[in-house]
Order: structure tokens, then sequence, then C-alpha cells
């Protein structure tokens, strides 16, 4: 399928897009307002980062999509920022956009959905591992389907590092989400993806720092009925080293859970637990009023008391979520 046009700028004809804030490291990107932004979080990649560019800007040339490509260096440690820079000349339509401290994967991915110029935002990762050519599918994915606004690519296999600890906690959390969200979720992580971007400016304060930022806004979007659809992807091994701490990052996701849990439906999640140790408290309550003669076990109580205090968290937040969202 190709593409029968290119997207044209917002701005009428003969005036200027809107000019970066004075300051900025950045290229001109030319007359045209792009159609698509695409945000690249960059940390230690030096060796590769221009392969990932040429990777890219090639793919979307030959798509016929006005695009700006994003480059966020996130204080990096070695030498990416100077390579990034020395490349800017070679690659007209990218910006470069310097973090004074490292802020995590999950900010560079927030403030450069911000900054986006683009209707549609591209999320990717620099490190070689998605298959960032097909980004243009991506986007004429949601240009054919208009009642979509979030598409993720659902990787078919795991190739990260320590797959002890990420398989786990990813099964984890996305049976969690599954849960949540009432939907299938083929892949509940994948850093590629591309959503609209007014759809998604509600929901960019709630991306935490680190990599669960894409399970947050996959989250964000099924749970306020934003439809999101899925492309299969091959996932290779990354390039360079892995930011990817196994305990680090597993107290994360565990984090990660309790927040989605919390934030998005508390009381599907936690009434059904509240109800079984009530249940299985009230049970044994009978059990020992019958066997020990009205003597009841303190065992017997605690269950009954820690089910009812769960409920009322529940309810309050509950409560909480239904009075944010009416905001």
């Amino acid at each position: 399928m190709s593409v029968s046009a290119i997207h044209k700028p917002d701005h009428p004809e003969g005036s200027t897009p809107t000019q970066p804030a004075a300051g900025d490291d950045l290229v001109a990107l030319g007359p045209d307002v792009p159609y698509v932004t695409i945000v690249l979080p960059c940390y230690n990649e030096q060796d590769h980062v221009v392969r990932e560019l040429e990777r890219i800007t090639a793919a979307m040339d030959a798509s016929g999509y006005a695009y700006e490509i994003l480059a966020i260096d996130d204080k990096s440690t070695d030498n990416t920022l100077a390579v990034l820079r020395d490349a800017a000349p070679r690659f007209p339509r990218m910006r470069i956009m310097p973090f004074r401290r490292n802020g995590g994967s999950g900010t560079a991915r927030r403030i450069g959905t911000q900054e986006a110029r683009g209707k549609i935002v591209v999320w990717t990762d620099a490190d070689m591992t998605y298959p960032n050519e097909r980004i243009p599918e991506f986007v004429r994915y949601l240009d054919d389907n208009l009642d979509v606004d979030q598409v993720v690519g659902a990787r078919l296999t795991e190739e990260g590092t320590h797959k002890w600890a990420r398989v786990p906690a990813k099964w984890l959390i996305r049976m969690i989400a599954q849960r949540l969200s009432g939907m299938k979720i083929p892949d509940l992580n994948s850093g590629l993806r591309a959503f609209r971007r007014e759809v998604s400016l509600p929901y960019l304060r709630l991306l935490p720092p680190g990599f669960s930022c894409v399970t947050t806004i996959t989250m964000s979007f099924l749970s306020n009925q934003h439809p999101v659809d899925y492309i299969p992807i091959d996932y290779a091994k990354r390039a360079g080293t892995s930011k990817f701490h196994p305990f680090r990052d597993a107290r994360r996701y565990i984090l990660q859970v309790l927040r989605m849990v919390m934030y998005f439906d508390p009381l599907k999640v936690l009434m059904p637990i509240a109800l079984w140790i009530m249940g299985l408290g009230f049970v044994k309550l009978i059990v020992d009023l019958v066997r020990y003669d009205f003597h009841v076990a303190t065992s017997t109580l605690l269950a009954i008391l820690v089910g009812f205090q769960i409920a009322v968290l529940a309810l309050i937040g509950d409560l909480v979520a239904r009075s944010r969202s009416n905001t």
C-alpha cells in the first residue's frame, strides 16, 4: 500500500511555521510543518545512532510523509551528543534536544511528545532492536483506520538481556493490564508505537521516568476508551549495552503494577481480593463457633479485618479515580 499524497502543513499559504525557541540545539526543518514526529531517546548510543538515523530517514523519505526526528540525548556519558551534532548536516529533518541531566526514557518520551510538531507521534529506540524501517507502515495504519488512536508493534520474541527477570515481570504486568482493560494485549511493553498526539496530551503527566512509560501510555488509552491495535514485528538483539538492571527495574515493574491497579481501576482488582479474604474469614468464623464452643480464633478476626480494609481501600481508590476523570 502506498501513500497517495504528502501531508501538507496546517499553516496558511505564504506564512512561516512556528520557529523553535531561542537557544534550541536543532537543525531547521524547512518550510513544511511535519505530519509525523519520531521521538528518539538516545542514551550512550554513539556506536550505532547514525545507522539508526539512516534507517529511519530512508524509510520516511520513501514514504512521502512530511516528518521530523526529535533526537533527545538523555545526558549520555559517551560521545552520543557529539555524534548527533556531527551528523546533523546529513539529516536536515532532525532536531537535537540535549538534556542537562539524565531523566530516563519516560521523561525523554514525555517531553519529546510535548515538543512534537507532528499530528502523529512515533516512539522508538535507537539501539537497533526495533524494525524502524516499518515506521511508515504504523503511520499509514492510523491514516487508514481513523477509529484507532494508537498502534503498537507486538514483538514476536523476547531478545533482551536478563530474560529470567524480564519475562515473568512483563507477563505479570500484562496479565494485570488485561484484567484492568478487559482486552487481550499481545505486547504491553513494546517501545515501537505510533499514536495521535492530540489524544495523548492529557495522559503525558502520568508517564513515569523509566521504561514503564510505554505500559502507562497503553493503559491510559485503553482505560479511557481510545482504541489500540497491534502489528506483529520482529525484535532484534540490541546494539551496545543494555540499560536494564534486573533488580532495580524489577522493583520498578512491581511499583508499576501497584500504580496501574490504583490509578486505572482499583475496584476491579482489589474488591475480588477483599471479598475472597472476608469470605474465607466468615467461613472460618462459622467453623470456629461450631468446633470451639463459640470461641473465635485471632486469625479469623484478622482475616475479616484485612478483607474489610482492602474493600474500603478499593472503594476510596475508585472514588478518587472517578472524581479525577471528571475534572
